[in-house]
């Protein structure tokens, strides 16, 4: 999400969490005119078995099992790849009906990992569903894969709640470490802020450098036209920020990625579980 038109990466894996991740990659593309990529990876999991049976095999029937296998392989590789396509084309169409004109699919193999510092130069963001298709009824999990491309991106990382609704109140967790500030300068100068609410909030105890900061990052986003408020709040960000979304209303929840304060551990450590897990909005983190 940065001023260059360059591409939303949505990585799509046929979760219940796909359509809600086109549908607000469709509402980010259509404010800042941007381009969709559509991402499925095959993991490695789901590649054929390289397993030799032939030791296992009796000499006379050997051949024809062991083409057998193979056969079997090859189908196999087949229809994984032919539902990679079909995840990949229903994505596209949720796209296209939202009115998103410019849109790519891609079919990768391998590592998701690998394929994201493949194509993250081009992106201005990386989107990603809250829990991959494994997790659709684990709660409370998260999907394998999050922590692993939040903290191997360079770029913003959208993570899609579970339900789409228009995005119009945006809090932002502020602690004034260096990624905190850069998320205060990413939203001023991205178009998809442009006419939403911005709330930055800090947790902790409201300290004269405190006040500062929020009232220095306010000032900021009113030079650029954004409508914003500050606060600071008591207790542990991992659940007033939660408890703040939810009684406030608050439609997405931005933050750096990295700080110099306990805000810090919600990327580190277990917390970023337990932040990301209790919020039922989109989180946005930023590096």
């Amino acid at each position: 999400m940065t001023e260059q038109p360059q591409k939303i990466v949505a990585l799509v894996d046929g979760s219940v969490y796909s359509a809600s991740l086109c549908e607000h990659a469709a509402w980010i593309s259509q404010r800042t005119e941007a381009p969709v990529e559509l991402i499925h990876v095959l993991g490695r999991r789901e590649a054929p078995e390289k397993r030799d049976l032939s030791g296992s095999i009796a000499l006379g029937a050997r051949s024809a099992l062991l083409q057998e296998l193979a056969d079997i392989d090859a189908q196999r590789a087949k229809l994984i790849s032919h539902r990679g396509r079909a995840i990949l084309e229903d994505a596209r169409a949720i796209l296209d009906k939202a009115g998103v004109n410019e849109i790519t699919t891609r079919l990768r193999q391998g590592d998701i990992v690998e394929a994201i510092g493949e194509i993250e130069e081009d992106a201005r963001v990386i989107m990603i569903g809250k829990r991959g298709e494994d997790a659709d009824l684990a709660k409370g999990h998260l999907g394998s894969n999050l922590e692993r491309i939040i903290r191997a991106s360079h770029k913003p990382v959208f993570v899609a709640s579970r339900a789409f609704k228009p995005i119009s109140k945006v809090l932002v967790a502020y602690d004034g470490g260096t990624s905190a500030m850069k998320a205060v300068d990413h939203i001023l100068r991205s178009p998809l802020f442009q006419g939403l609410t911005v709330h930055v909030v800090t947790v902790g105890t409201a300290t004269a450098e405190v006040k500062k900061g929020l009232a220095d990052a306010k000032a900021l986003l009113k030079a650029a036209g954004l409508d914003a408020e500050t606060s600071v709040l008591p207790g542990q960000p991992e659940t007033a920020l939660g408890k703040m979304v939810d009684e406030a209303g608050f439609d997405m929840l931005v933050m750096g990625a990295y700080g110099h304060s306990r805000i810090r551990t919600l990327i580190i450590g277990s917390t970023t579980t337990a932040m990301i897990r209790s919020c039922k909005v989109p989180v946005v983190l930023l590096r």
